[in-house]
């Protein structure tokens, strides 16, 4: 009888690490080691020829272990356990989100090149896209959801921009406002628009929906990145980022992680292999409770409207076509527009106490946060309402606790909030 292939969720506990190399140790220990011993000249020839590109491996060679700032155990086990959730190739693992976004922009993108993305995109991202990349000499051409890929392609050949996107960069869902884009759609637009020479790259941003709900790889994107800091790492107590592709393109970008050196440290590699033993358990959880959270509050009478992609019927259109074709699980990031203003917003999250006001997203706490003057308070005032993130938003992240102590500590919250025309109405 044929062995099964195990789930990603059986091999988080070992994948990629053997006992026998660290004296029987269960877990693979914190190799806390700026460098690495050869055992002759000869072989530390060799590991530097690979890890500079100087030769092809040989058959079954690996690349030796040489200094932390190229390799480490405990990186590399991460990486190699990351790879198994979304079928990749490659993994690049960094200290932080936005080093793996800024480093996989700047290795496919070269002046003069045209960066197509979605809006909105987290607010980091959105800046380093309008304020940085431009002293390069990359120019971005922003888009909304409802631009299907045949509009874009008709608005870049309009305008003459067809032979210049150099990367297509997707962020769905959209942070904060749950908005979904057609992944394939867009990766079909990129093949049409690449030439012999220079292949369009399409890169998406997974965060919100984390490696179990959502696989680009498998939808035709040729990145996925991550801020590890959410679900994989899932604690609040790590920062680290994630690109993941194929061999040839992630070879690529940990050249460039090289020399930038903004690899992950093997602390950071450690804390985030305990942290994917639980993802499934921690995510799949999440996810109920958001559901449960959603239903509530859609219902309530001080909430005007929530996002969330649990909540999308075939009235939705697209949107709901989209979440069917390529989501395996609604998540559990909710965004609720509390009816009023930015008064109103602030007096229900201050009022909050067992979810705890603060940004990020994905841990194992609920948080809550106010995107327009937090996480996204340097995008003009005129693009966020554009674009959706208006001054009564509220970003939900969804955490572990009891989904009834949660609605509780919700709707005791909604309950200080004055909104004039209900109490009028009373």
């Amino acid at each position: 009888m044929k062995k099964p292939d195990y789930r990603p969720e059986s091999l988080m506990m070992s994948y990629g690490y053997q006992p026998k190399w660290s004296e029987g140790a269960i877990k693979c220990p914190i190799f806390q080691t700026s460098t690495f011993v050869f055992q002759s000249a000869e072989e530390g020839k060799a590991f530097f020829e690979l890890a500079y590109g100087l030769r092809e491996a040989e058959q079954e060679e690996n690349p030796g272990l040489i200094y932390s700032r190229l390799n480490n155990p405990d990186l590399e086990i991460l990486e190699n356990r990351l790879c198994l959730w979304d079928q990749a190739e490659d993994c690049a693992v960094f200290e932080s989100g936005m080093s793996a976004i800024s480093t996989a922009l700047f290795e496919f993108l070269e002046p003069g090149d045209y960066l197509l993305y979605s809006q909105p995109v987290y607010g980091g991202t959105a800046h380093f896209i309008q304020e940085v990349l431009h002293k390069f000499g990359v120019k971005a051409i922003g888009f909304c959801p409802e631009e299907s890929p045949k509009m874009l392609e008709k608005r870049l050949r309009e305008e003459g921009l067809l032979d210049k996107i150099g990367m297509i960069y997707l962020e769905t869902p959209a942070n904060p406002t749950n908005t979904l884009i057609d992944i394939e759609g867009m990766s079909n637009l990129a093949k049409a628009i690449s030439t012999p020479e220079k292949q369009v790259i399409v890169a998406v941003d997974n965060t919100y929906l984390g490696p179990l709900f959502q696989h680009p790889l498998q939808l035709g994107a040729d990145l996925v990145l991550y801020s590890a800091t959410k679900y994989i790492g899932g604690h609040s107590d790590v920062i680290a980022g994630a690109c993941l592709g194929s061999k040839e393109l992630i070879a690529r970008i940990k050249k460039l992680r090289t020399f930038l050196g903004n690899m992950a440290g093997p602390w950071t590699g450690w804390l985030l292999m305990r942290s994917l033993e639980t993802l499934k358990l921690r995510m799949e959880k999440q996810a109920e409770n958001a559901q449960k959270v959603a239903e509530f509050l859609r219902k309530h009478p001080k909430v005007a409207s929530v996002s969330y992609l649990g909540l999308l019927t075939e009235e939705d259109g697209e949107q709901y076509q989209i979440y069917k074709r390529q989501c395996h699980s609604p998540g559990a990031m909710l965004s609720i527009k509390i009816k009023g203003g930015e008064q109103q917003a602030f007096a229900f999250l201050n009022a909050m106490k067992l979810i705890k006001l603060a940004v990020s997203l994905g841990s194992t706490e609920s948080l809550a946060q106010h995107p327009a003057t937090m996480t996204h308070a340097g995008i003009p005032v005129e693009e966020k309402e554009r674009i959706g993130i208006s001054t009564n938003l509220v970003r939900l992240s969804v955490g572990v606790e009891h989904y009834a102590d949660l609605i509780h500590d919700i709707d005791q919250a909604l309950e200080v909030v004055q909104i004039p025309d209900l109490a009028a109405s009373h």
